[in-house]
Formats: structure tokens, C-alpha cells, sequence
């Protein structure tokens, strides 16, 4: 689970913001929130973000993107790293951008952070938090030039290795485990399989799995598009492997990078819904049909593009719900633009059948950027779960969650102040005679 997240001199937040997932002590809706009784801590299972536009929302999550990209897929040997800092300020140039991720992997939490330039990793560090201390397990610095490892990491003259080996431009972590060193590789792990990240145009690879009749989902996920009243069926996946659609320089590109069973979706000039699987050492071309009756009840193919936008996205966000309600493997998604092409209505479902099903030992998390006002409420959201971006007069950016309003109380209607602009992150709109 994330507990807490920082960032700091990335794009539009010039100091540091911290979206706080620990719960405060107000009772609201305590039956969704997670136990984490070692620690005496509970966690919210969701954060709902509102602000104006270019006020900093899609910023966040793009920063949880790029670290998230940086340590799992990091750059090649002597590349800059794509680092965005604050631009609006001369002294930001000079400035790291750091991040930091406090987690609860297990029933362990860690701190883990790092800073960097676009020429190298200025520092890295990675705490172990116990009940009433914290323990480094790794740090690392440039200046002073430093790295430390604690006694109780195991493999300790190999890990010394791996940190001789890692690049200016790269992070001793990505770099331990990649030498196939297990110290540290649950925390990879965690952003490599259960931190996704969905963008307004991005795509959950997911769907073209859970759409498998033999998924153990796909039920799930038919009778959830019948409730959304989708007017979708069923679904089929057909094999076009045949009919030279897609060029064999693709496939044999492909081919080499591909793991068995594993599906990539494409993109660019192909039809959407169009995916290419490794069965049994081959590639193999699937078209995603969502299936519709007529009115004599037939069935009838369509294509993905024949769907509207709104249905599209209901494709790429109802398989991450329905991952939400794992037990197994809990993820913790960070989605963009919730609403986006959505019914205010579905959006809505979405979110209360998630929370609904929840109870204190569920440790999955849903993060997500949205103008959707009708969500707005305490019927739904606790104070601490729903936060405002705002920039100031010199275009910085801030995270404030509702809790820190005194003035919202538990009776208050949220909405009503918050488009009154009472607690910031609504357009600041000038008339035509306004000076600017």
C-alpha cells in the first residue's frame, strides 16, 4: 500500500507536496478503511483530486509516472534523464528533483527516495520503519561522495558490486536487482507490478486478458458492462492471423521481445482493439469484437472503434476496478482523469461499488485526478480523501487535502463551498474589463 508520496521541484510544484494516504481520526466511513495494526496506522483506499485546469492534478500523477519509469525502466548509459523542473523560478535550475515513497510492503514499511539532475542520481536512500524507529538500509550520496549499506542486508560484498556497476544516470536499487540480487527486489516489485498508472490516453493492457472467456473475470466483467448498461453482450476474440492484416516485419520484430503468454495491445495505425499474443512460440493476431443482440435477439460483431468514447474508456477502467477487488495481488491505481468521456452516473458506481466491497483487511488504493463535482460529497468521501491542487500568483502548485479546512465540517455540503471557492482549486475566471 502507499502510504505517502512526495514531490518536489517537478513541473508545476516548485516546493515539496505530499499526498497523505494515512487516515486522520475523524470516523467517517471507517469501515473501508485499512488496519494496519502493527503500526497502529489506517489507510484510505482512495484520493480524489479536483483543481482548475493547470492547476498541478495531472502534474502528480505524471511525477509518480516518471519514477515509477525511472526505477523500472531506467535510461541507457550516459543519456540525460527527463527530468521536468520548475520553470517559473531562476533557482529552481540549480535544484534536484526529488521524489520519495513511503509503503507498506508486507507488513513492512519503508521509505524510499531519491534526487536527481538530468545528469545523475544525487542521492538514494531507502529506511526500513519499525513501531518506534527507523533503520537504513541504503544510502547513497555524491556530495559527499557516499554509500552506506546496513550489516543486515544480506549478500552484502555483492551488493557492493552492484554499486560500483550503477551508472551516474541510474539508481543503485534498479541496478541491485537487475544483477539478480533478492535483497531489495519486492520493492521493484511494487512498482513494477502493482503502482499502474492510467492516463487520459493511455491504454490498461489488461482488457485484451480479462476479455478471454477463460479469464476468471470475464463473467465478472460482462455482468458489470450489463449493470453499466453498456449494451455489450459479450465479447469475442477473433484470430486474424491469417488475413495479413499486420506485415510480417512486425511480427518478427516482435517476436524476439514478446514472453510466452504474454498480450501487447497496438497502437498507431492499427485498428484498435487489435493485440498480438505468444502461444506456444508463435504470435498470434487478435481483434477484440464486443458482441451486441439485435432486435431478434441475434448476435451481432462490432468493432472496438464502432463503440463510443465514453464505452472505450468504460473498456480501459472496468478491468482496473474489477483488479481493485483483488485479494491476492492488492494494486494501487493512479488514474488520470477518472471522468474523462464518462456519464457522471457511471463514474459514481464505479467508485461506490469499489468502496462497498471493502472492508479492514482489503489493502487495495485507487488514485485519481477528476472535475466531476457530483462525487463531491461525504456520502461517498471522507474529509482526508479528497484533495485540491491551486497554484499561487507565481505559478507553483500545492496539494491540500479537505481535512485541513476547519471550517468543513461533517454536515457542511462540500460541493457548494468548494465551487463557491472557498477552499481554492476552482478557475480564478477575469472578465474582458479585468486587469490581468
Amino acid at each position: 500500500m502507499l502510504l505517502r508520496f512526495s514531490v518536489e521541484n517537478w513541473m508545476s510544484f516548485r516546493d515539496e507536496a505530499t499526498l497523505d494516504l494515512v487516515a486522520t481520526k475523524e470516523e467517517q466511513h471507517s469501515d473501508h478503511i485499512a488496519a494496519i495494526k502493527k503500526y497502529g496506522l489506517k489507510v484510505l483506499p482512495v484520493a480524489a483530486i479536483y483543481g482548475a485546469n493547470a492547476s498541478g492534478k495531472s502534474n502528480l500523477i505524471k511525477a509518480m509516472r516518471f519514477a515509477q519509469q525511472f526505477i523500472t525502466e531506467p535510461p541507457k548509459q550516459g543519456v540525460p534523464i527527463a527530468i521536468k523542473p520548475f520553470l517559473l523560478s531562476k533557482g529552481s535550475f540549480d535544484k534536484p528533483t526529488a521524489f520519495r515513497f513511503e509503503l507498506l510492503l508486507d507488513k513492512t514499511i519503508y521509505e524510499y527516495s531519491f534526487a536527481v539532475t538530468a545528469s545523475s542520481v544525487i542521492r538514494e536512500e531507502l529506511k526500513q520503519v519499525n513501531a518506534t524507529s527507523e533503520e537504513t538500509l541504503f544510502r547513497r550520496a555524491v556530495e559527499p561522495e557516499e554509500f552506506f549499506l546496513s550489516e543486515k542486508v544480506q549478500d552484502k560484498s555483492q551488493q557492493q558490486f552492484a554499486f560500483r556497476g550503477t551508472h551516474d544516470n541510474q539508481l543503485f536499487l534498479t541496478n541491485s536487482v537487475s544483477q539478480r540480487l533478492a535483497e531489495f527486489k519486492p520493492l521493484f516489485d511494487w512498482f513494477e507490478t502493482s503502482l499502474i498508472v492510467i492516463l487520459p490516453n493511455s491504454r490498461f493492457g489488461q482488457l485484451s486478458e480479462i476479455t478471454d472467456n477463460h479469464h476468471p473475470h470475464f463473467r465478472r466483467m460482462i455482468t458489470r458492462l450489463h449493470a453499466l448498461d453498456s449494451g455489450i453482450a459479450d465479447f469475442r476474440q477473433l484470430d486474424i492471423s491469417s488475413e495479413g492484416t499486420l506485415p510480417k516485419e512486425l511480427f518478427d520484430a516482435i517476436a524476439s521481445d514478446l514472453k510466452e503468454g504474454q498480450t501487447l495491445p497496438l497502437s498507431g495505425p492499427w485498428e484498435e482493439g487489435v493485440f498480438l499474443r505468444k502461444e506456444n512460440g508463435k504470435i498470434v493476431a487478435i481483434r477484440l469484437a464486443p458482441v451486441h443482440e439485435n432486435e431478434s435477439g441475434e448476435e451481432i460483431l462490432f468493432n472496438f472503434s464502432d463503440e463510443s468514447d465514453g464505452t472505450r474508456r468504460l473498456f480501459d477502467l472496468l478491468p482496473a476496478f474489477l483488479f481493485l477487488e483483488e485479494r491476492s495481488i492488492p494494486p494501487v491505481f493512479v488514474i488520470d482523469e477518472l471522468d474523462r468521456s464518462l456519464h457522471p452516473n457511471l463514474t459514481k458506481d464505479l467508485l461506490e461499488h469499489y468502496l462497498e466491497q471493502r472492508t479492514n483487511s482489503s489493502r487495495s488504493q485507487l488514485i485519481f485526478t477528476t472535475h466531476d463535482t457530483q462525487l463531491m460529497t461525504q456520502d461517498i468521501f471522507r474529509r482526508d480523501e479528497i484533495w485540491i491542487t491551486e497554484r499561487d500568483q507565481f505559478g507553483a502548485s500545492k496539494l491540500v487535502a479537505f481535512s485541513e479546512f476547519k471550517d468543513v465540517r461533517k454536515d457542511r455540503d462540500i460541493r457548494k463551498s468548494y465551487l463557491q471557492g472557498r477552499m481554492g482549486g476552482v478557475p480564478r475566471i477575469r472578465t474582458a474589463s479585468s486587469p490581468c
